[in-house]
């Protein structure tokens, strides 16, 4: 495992939002994940944990 993924799995559990754009770009993926972030933070946090062991 390199250093990015695991800079991208500590942002996905504190910051979900910001790991996904970095690891994805401005899309669907970052909109989903900022709906899921506002509405309750454990299911953006599972999503962008998601797309960082994805990627």
């Amino acid at each position: 495992m390199d250093s990015s993924k695991i800079v991208s799995i500590i942002l996905a559990i504190f910051l979900p939002p910001l790991s996904v754009f970095l690891s994805c770009g401005f899309g669907t993926e970052f909109i989903v994940d900022v709906v899921l972030t506002i509405l309750a933070f454990f299911p953006g946090m599972l999503y962008a944990l998601y797309l960082a062991f994805k990627a």
